[in-house]
């Protein structure tokens, strides 16, 4: 038997240190890790953890994900998902969908009803229709909030085409706020899997896919090994292939919070951008899970050993007995 553990991040991002948005986010990434947990300590496995954990977060309009997430150039909720099997190496991914309320739902049936790794744009919405999934309107899944951003960016990205603007005043009229969200678990029979969601950031050309349904860049999960999930600038993880790199330090038997460190940096290096990484390395019938990200802040949450621990800002750490 294992010691079931479960890891959750609610993304990465930038709050300014009044914002009134850090308690309620530490608190939707504490309850999906619960609700993921919860199905392990039920016996359940790690597939139906990860589901649960991110639906969790798809459900709650805080998170950059299903109902609330961020708006395309067109002002349209699209939306990538994936989970990963880490006994199997199967995975299932949607990209580019649109009228979807839980895409990670989606993601695992791709996975367990086809024989494909990844479906894209109208393909998504026939698959749903196909498999008894309501196809919603754009209207049930914006919030005015994000409807808002997405106005504020349409007109400064208006006034940097015409000359009179800059992109540094683009990127600073973007929301404060997390990105993408993920999970990765351990049940007790050792298997792990891992789920990312996203909605992309504010603005994205329509069609445009980032890291997250893509293997082995925003997600990677091996039951041998460990499982990852990414957060931050997709176009960034896509071109290190961060999730896998980090798997590959895990295999050499580099501890885990040293993976992540080296990785994020050479990417920071190499290529540019930040991002937030959750990792949960095996060890015998134990694991061991941590978080890296460089960026001002990161939810994140983890139940191991009893204990539910969980942070947002750089260096904090809190924990409490799990009751």
């Amino acid at each position: 038997m294992f010691e079931p553990a479960i890891i959750v991040h609610g993304g990465f991002g930038k709050f300014p240190s009044e914002s009134n948005l850090k308690k309620p986010l530490m608190e939707g990434t504490k309850a999906a890790a619960r609700e993921g947990h919860a199905i392990l300590a039920r016996g359940g496995s790690a597939i139906d953890a990860v589901e649960a954990a991110v639906t969790s977060m798809e459900d709650n309009p805080l998170f950059n994900c299903g109902y609330g997430c961020t708006l395309n150039l067109n002002g349209n909720a699209q939306m990538d998902a994936i989970v990963i099997d880490g006994q199997t190496l199967n995975s299932g991914a949607v990209c580019g969908a649109l009228g979807c309320p839980n895409p990670v739902q989606v993601a695992r049936l791709v996975m367990e009803k086809t024989n494909h790794c990844l479906l894209s744009g109208d393909g998504v919405q026939q698959f749903m229709r196909s498999h008894g999934i309501e196809v919603v309107p754009d209207s049930q899944l914006i919030l005015p909030e994000r409807f808002q951003e997405w106005e504020q960016y349409v007109k400064l990205r208006e006034e940097f085409v015409n000359g009179c603007g800059d992109s540094q005043r683009i990127a600073s009229g973007l929301p404060p706020g997390c990105d993408t969200v993920g999970a990765v678990a351990m049940d007790a029979s050792g298997n792990i899997a891992a789920a990312t969601s996203t909605g992309g950031r504010t603005g994205k050309l329509p069609g445009r896919v980032g890291d997250a349904p893509i293997v082995g860049a925003g997600s990677y999960a091996d039951s041998n090994v460990g499982g990852v999930s990414t957060t931050g600038f997709g176009e960034s993880a896509m071109k290190v292939c961060l999730a896998r790199r980090i798997a590959e330090l895990l295999e050499k038997g580099v501890p885990a919070q040293e993976s992540a460190a080296r990785v994020l940096r050479f990417m920071h290096e190499k290529v540019g951008g930040e991002a937030g990484v959750i990792v949960l390395a095996k060890d015998g019938n134990r694991c061991h899970v941590t978080r890296h990200f460089i960026s001002p802040n990161m939810t994140w949450a983890a139940i191991n050993d009893g204990r539910i621990t969980w942070g947002i800002d750089q260096g904090q750490e809190e924990s409490a007995s799990l009751e």
